[in-house]
């Protein structure tokens, strides 16, 4: 269940790709990482659920906070937030 959450945010995230400004590719890339990253993390847990995956992206956004500018975190927020209620 949870690969399928994240074939289908990276599909959204892809799709975007040639309408997206610098800061969307950006923000779209810096999510992929993230996303794929707390999958596997869930996957080597034997987590399916996606409520607590979203909760594993959310912390692991959290903890790199001081990687981005406030601007970069803003837009990586939104993007995020869209992608959630796609």
């Amino acid at each position: 269940m949870i690969i399928e959450f994240e074939e289908k945010m990276l599909e959204l995230i892809d799709a975007r790709i040639e309408s997206a400004s610098d800061d969307e590719l950006f923000a779209g890339g810096y999510l992929r990482g993230h996303i794929s990253l707390s999958v596997a993390n869930c996957e080597e847990q034997g987590i399916n659920d996606i409520d607590i995956l979203k909760s594993h992206i959310n912390d692991s956004l959290e903890k790199a906070k001081s990687e981005l500018s406030p601007a970069d975190r803003i837009i990586v927020a939104e993007l995020w937030d869209e992608l959630q209620h796609a």
